[in-house]
């Protein structure tokens, strides 16, 4: 198995390139030598908050995206996605256990990691772990922090931990996987490149310590592993899709990636159609509105029907009957519910006694399709509205929003996919006039399409693998927050308040600290060509450090304040060496007492990317090097 990882870590992991037509493995017995374009294996990881999925993609045959589909202790049943779940347990004496077993630094067994399908219904384990990973956004009523805070105790584990053990063994199954597929030779000469998608809405810091967990857990370094917003990754595989008939330059499409936990939006507008180019037309949000809701309602819905005290009894001592009429709801009513055909809906709970009031008929727990529509409306209609504040954005810059696309686990609901189209679909006709004016049919509400793509659950890391393949095909984005730095300057009492001034015996003048300065104002159009600059200028007295840290501030209020203040978010700290700058860019000044100090006049250049802010140092515009960023 070693060969498998062998490419991983060399300097020059050499590929071949067999023609299009052929697999990889029969290339790799016909090619002599290594191909100079460095053909790539790349591996797309939707780390989501209740399932997790795994695509892999060769560049030489692009067309052919194979998705994951076998897990461990899925018993020969396929999935397209695993659930995002782990627990671990101390291994007994003659534990034979199929779950993977930990090692510690020295080698030592140490904990038996159960992750997936591998567990019995009834069996505790760590859910929704990576809604922990970002502390600014709530968490769902389901899951309790409490809970997962006593569990992590238990296994003396941090969240980042229990992420990057999952995301481990997420790593391990997959090179399994593909070297079972394209043989060891191949998996040893090819370099893997992995992405790995997060939520729009996540805070800088989230999407940091994503990267982090996902290099920990062997996916390659942070600066080969990529990453991609998940309904930008939604955006890159849909819009591929319907590429050759529907897109028109200047159209908008709004992408809804209903997952399980969360739902993300993004809108965008096509710049160019050969190849495909769009920009971020709205600044992306999002909400605690995913499918997992539904399951709650229902139990909810359940214990109401059957009393608490039943129902606490099923729970308790008859588990295999509560999984089983959850499971059927899951699987069917979730996806396949309709209210068009106001069929009533039988869910298995074998072994419960019949009960004509509570609707229970030979072990089946019957329910209207009005009983179905009552579990489904308000979280429906928290996405429609999400979905709507989208539109409306879009359409107060004047923009034409053309259709909607619907992905994600819950993006599959035929009642969601229904319940939009009615919704977005039913604009009445432009008002009636004795002479018809282009005014009047631009005003008119205009009907939006929406459209429910072949593979929802798999476009999110289906688009990851195409990221990896062709590059950004976003050439814009919005800037969700304002983002500044905040700095001193000469005290002016017609701005500052006389508290705020302190002296400056270097300046020899009286200045004020913590104004802010903002370079990005949130909503505003950020491209990953153009950086976005931040000047400073230091002082230096003869022998200090010339290692410097400044903050990055963000503001997520629509208006930024003038001066640092709570409320806040401290981004990161950026570490700057500036050892790296020819002494000659640095200019003597005295002051009148005769100290001698020095002075840099200096830029970092901040860049935004689908998930991620990178920086760099520059003097007189030359790059000096890399800025490290310490997330907060």
């Amino acid at each position: 198995m070693n060969s498998a990882f062998s490419g991983r870590g060399a300097n020059t992991p050499y590929a071949f390139n067999p023609g299009a037509n052929q697999s990889p493995a029969a290339a790799v017995g016909s090619a002599s030598k290594p191909n100079a374009t460095q053909d790539r294996l790349i591996v797309g990881v939707d780390f989501g908050t209740t399932y997790s999925g795994v695509a892999a993609v060769y560049s030489a045959t692009p067309e052919d995206i194979d998705i994951i589909k076998t897990w461990p202790g899925g018993n020969g049943i396929t999935s397209d996605k695993v659930p995002t779940e782990i627990a671990y347990e101390m291994p007994s004496q003659n534990s034979t256990n199929s779950s993977t077993t930990s090692l510690d630094r020295l080698g030592k067994q140490t904990q038996n990691i159960k992750w997936g399908f591998q567990f019995k219904p009834e069996e505790t384990r760590l859910r929704c772990i990576k809604l922990f990973l970002d502390r600014n956004h709530k968490l769902p009523h389901f899951v309790s922090p409490l809970e997962t805070a006593a569990q992590l105790r238990k296994y003396e584990k941090t969240v980042m931990e229990a992420v990057t053990d999952y995301l481990s063994m997420i790593y391990k199954h997959t090179m399994e996987t593909l070297t079972r597929r394209y043989g060891e030779t191949f998996m040893g000469m090819t370099k893997v490149q992995f992405v790995l998608t997060v939520p729009a809405v996540w805070s800088d810091s989230a999407k940091d310590a994503t990267l982090k967990a996902a290099e920990k857990a062997g996916m390659g370094n942070r600066h080969d592993l990529k990453l991609i917003s998940e309904p930008e990754a939604a955006a890159v595989y849909t819009l591929k899709a319907i590429q050759p008939n529907h897109l028109k330059i200047g159209d908008n499409f709004i992408v809804c990636d209903a997952g399980g936990g969360t739902v993300d939006l993004i809108a965008y507008k096509i710049t160019q159609l050969n190849p495909l180019r769009v920009e971020e037309s709205a600044v992306g949000t999002g909400g605690l509105c995913g499918s997992a809701f539904l399951n709650y309602r229902f139990e909810d819905h359940v214990k109401r029907r059957i009393g608490n005290e039943r129902y606490i009894m099923m729970r308790e001592k008859k588990a295999k009957t509560w999984n089983m009429g959850l499971k059927y709801f899951e699987e069917f009513v979730k996806r396949n519910f309709n209210e068009d055909e106001h069929n009533e809906v039988n869910v298995p709970f074998p072994g419960l006694p019949d009960d004509e009031e509570a609707g229970l008929d030979s072990g089946f727990l019957v329910m209207t399709a009005e009983q179905v529509k009552e579990i489904f409306d308000p979280v429906v209609q928290e996405v429609i509205d999400l979905v709507e504040g989208q539109v409306n954005s879009i359409r107060r810059k004047d923009g034409l929003v053309c259709g909607i696309v619907l992905v994600g686990g819950f993006g599959q609901s035929n009642y969601l996919y229904s319940r939009m189209k009615a919704h977005f679909n039913n604009a009445p006709p432009p008002p009636y006039t004795e002479r018809p004016t282009h005014a009047v049919a631009l005003n008119a509400p205009q009907t939006i399409e929406v459209m429910h793509p072949m593979y929802a659950w798999t476009a999110v890391v289906r688009g990851a693998v195409l990221r990896g393949l062709e590059g950004s095909m976003v050439m814009s984005r919005r800037s969700r927050w304002h983002y500044g730095t905040s700095y001193a300057t000469v005290f002016d009492e017609a701005k500052h308040p006389i508290s705020d001034r302190y002296w400056s015996p270097l300046w020899e003048r009286w200045m004020v600290s913590d104004r802010m300065q903002w370079h990005i104002a949130k909503g505003a159009q950020v491209s990953e060509a153009q950086p976005i600059s931040f000047h400073y200028t230091r002082n230096f007295r003869p022998g200090q450090s010339l290692v410097v840290e400044d903050d990055l501030i963000a503001c997520d209020a629509d208006t930024a304040p003038d001066s640092y203040r709570k409320g806040l978010i401290n981004v990161c700290t950026l570490t700057t060496d500036l050892n790296t700058v020819p002494k000659s860019l640095f200019t003597r000044l005295t002051t009148t007492k005769g100290v001698e100090f020095d002075n840099l006049d200096f830029t970092l250049d901040m860049k935004i990317e689908s998930a991620g802010l990178v920086f760099e140092l520059k003097v007189d515009g030359v790059r000096y090097g890399a800025v490290s960023a310490k997330f907060h």
